[in-house]
């Protein structure tokens, strides 16, 4: 008798939520275009799969054009959340409703590339850690490009980047690679949440992986750049600016010792080694924009540390050196490398607009005097606006050119690139670098 009541009763407590799991899901095919897309198992007729089914969506694209994406997508955080295959064959598990598609792109667009997707570079947690590579065909010893996501730390994946992956890779000038990193607190599924500075870390796995592996897709793994926007402008920036800080010391277990350990290591490398190769590698950022300062920051961050010193170890803004001291101490070929504009927004748009027009003129017409070499006169001008000026983060310009290497108008075509970035709204403190064209 004691049997059957325990019976009944561990059977009342589990059939109300076995009754609310669903038999089946509701699957919506959207038709693509220059393409088609089937669904094996065929879809049933009144447009629902059993739970738990696997579905390969099968693609082909119309002449001329190549797959872009097979894709699902389900309601989340941000509307509909995509989640993409970059292969002809892409298998969906049916554990909700969800909308099925493809995306197909001309094959202009992609024919000059060898793409390498799903690199897997460390696995700190339940998700694999990867990267996709985009190489121009033929490629030898190129800069590489590494793009970080956005999607507020807890969204989005490396697929999300193709786009600009192939636009950076036009020309065939650079090899990119665009990397994933862990989601922020339990996104994962992890057990353990996911901090601000374990994902700083994950970027720096994944920039150490690329370097080693670099030569292999035609890569310079001495000259790296990194970009990215939304979270992933403040990864790419805490990539260009916090590398000085990994290292095995932990990250606020000891007060005041706020060190970065990468999510991967080479096998035979000291994680010294890999911050000293590291700091000569990264030659330049060009976050679109982020969040950059500390006390935005905060608000996405758990706090692993022993004190509030934390908050300014994950901020880039609170990072940035003095212009004299970037200057010196570089040899002669990172100074050939260091190319780049830095623009640290003013409260108002439009002041940084007027100034940054009257520098590109001044200093372009004093450039062209014939007893000038190279823009170095520019340079001596831009040192005297910046010195003049007084201002680092949030307050002013900062305009850093290293332009030995550059002549007048590409340094012309990299201010007038800045003016336009600034016709945006830009939010407060506000950090954009852009690469002087032809000097990276």
């Amino acid at each position: 008798m004691r049997i059957f009541v325990a019976s009944i009763l561990a059977l009342s407590a589990i059939t109300p939520a076995a009754a609310q799991q669903p038999a089946s899901f509701t699957v919506t095919v959207v038709p693509p275009e220059h393409g088609t897309l089937q669904l094996m198992p065929a879809l049933p007729a009144d447009g629902k799969y059993a739970a738990g089914t696997v579905v390969t969506v099968k693609t082909t694209p119309a002449k001329g054009y190549a797959l872009d994406s097979a894709w699902y997508s389900v309601p989340g955080r941000f509307g509909q959340m995509y989640h993409e295959g970059m292969t002809p064959e892409f298998k969906v598990t049916i554990d909700r409703d969800k909308r099925i598609g493809a995306s197909f792109i001309e094959a202009s667009a992609v024919d000059h590339l060898n793409v390498t997707n799903d690199v897997v570079f460390a696995k700190p947690g339940k998700k694999p850690l990867k990267y996709d590579v985009y190489a121009p065909k033929g490629a030898k010893n190129l800069p590489i490009i590494v793009i970080v996501h956005g999607g507020g730390w807890a969204a989005n994946d490396e697929d999300v980047m193709r786009g600009l992956a192939r636009e950076l890779t036009k020309g065939g000038r650079f090899v990119v690679a665009s990397l994933d990193y862990r989601w922020a607190g339990k996104g994962d599924g992890d057990e353990t949440g996911t901090t601000m500075a374990n994902i700083i870390e994950d970027v720096f796995g994944g920039i150490a992986h690329v370097m080693e592996h670099a030569r292999q897709y035609g890569g310079d793994p001495t000259r790296i750049g990194v970009t990215g926007d939304s979270a992933g402008g403040h990864l790419s920036a805490a990539a260009s600016l916090l590398t000085a800080s990994i290292g095995a010391g932990g990250f606020g277990k000891t007060a005041g010792v706020f060190e970065f350990m990468p999510s991967y290591l080479p096998k035979g490398k000291t994680v010294e080694q890999v911050r000293t190769e590291m700091l000569a590698a990264i030659k330049a950022a060009a976050p679109s924009y982020g969040v950059f300062s500390a006390a935005r920051l905060n608000a996405y961050s758990e706090n692993p540390a022993v004190e509030d010193a934390w908050k300014q170890a994950i901020a880039p803004l609170s990072h940035v050196p003095n212009v004299k001291e970037r200057a010196g101490g570089l040899g002669t070929e990172a100074v050939g490398y260091l190319c780049t504009v830095e623009l640290l927004s003013f409260d108002v748009a439009e002041q940084m607009r007027e100034h940054l027009q009257q520098v590109r003129l001044t200093g372009a017409e004093e450039a062209r005097d014939p007893d000038a070499v190279g823009v170095r006169v520019v340079g001596v001008r831009l040192e005297q606006e910046f010195q003049a000026l007084g201002g680092l983060v949030g307050q002013h310009i900062l305009l850093d050119l290293r332009a030995e290497v550059c002549n007048v108008v590409r340094l012309d075509d990299a201010l007038d690139r800045a003016l336009d970035v600034l016709g945006e709204d830009l939010v407060q403190q506000h950090r954009v670098t852009l690469p002087v064209p032809g000097c990276f």
